[in-house]
C-alpha cells in the first residue's frame, strides 16, 4: 500500500496519516494481536478525551478501503486488524520515500541523506560503509 503524501511537519505515524487515522493505527499496533473492535478502539482513544463511536467507525472503515486494515465478522461484531505490523509499515513507507527521492533527484538526494546521517546519527556511517563495500563486491563479482 502506498501513502501518497508525507507530512514532514509531523512526527511518527502522523507523518503518514491524518490525526485520527494515526491514533487508530497506533491503538491497534499497541495491542499484541494488532486486532480490536471499533468499540475497543473508541474506548482506548476516549481515555485521551471524548471521541464519538461514529467518528472512529467511519475512519476505521476508510482505513479498510485504503488497505491499512482488514475487517472480519465475528458473530454480531466486526474485528479489525492491521494489514502490516508497525515496523513493516514504517519500513515500506521509508523505502518508497527513499526510492522516490533518489529516482527524482539522484545524487542530490544521496548527498542530503549523507548530510543527515553525519549530523543526526554519525554512528550509521560505519554501517553505510559496510553496506557499500558489500554492494561493490557484489557488483564486481
Amino acid at each position: 500500500m502506498r501513502i501518497d503524501k508525507i507530512n514532514l511537519q509531523e512526527a511518527g505515524t502522523n507523518r503518514f496519516f491524518g490525526s485520527l487515522e494515526a491514533r487508530i493505527m497506533d491503538a491497534l499496533w499497541s495491542r499484541p494481536s494488532c486486532e480490536a473492535t471499533i468499540r475497543d478502539v473508541q474506548e482506548q482513544l476516549d481515555a485521551d478525551g471524548p471521541i464519538s463511536f461514529n467518528a472512529v467507525m467511519t475512519v476505521m472503515n476508510r482505513l479498510v478501503e485504503k488497505g491499512h486494515l482488514q475487517k472480519a465478522a465475528r458473530g454480531r461484531t466486526s474485528m479489525f486488524r492491521t494489514t502490516l505490523t508497525q515496523d513493516q509499515f514504517v519500513s515500506e513507507q521509508t523505502k518508497q520515500a527513499a526510492y522516490g527521492l533518489v529516482e527524482q533527484f539522484g545524487g542530490l538526494a544521496i548527498a542530503h541523506f549523507l548530510d543527515a546521517i553525519e549530523q543526526l546519527q554519525p554512528e550509521l556511517l560505519q554501517e553505510l560503509e559496510t553496506k557499500l563495500l558489500k554492494l561493490k563486491n557484489k557488483i564486481e563479482s
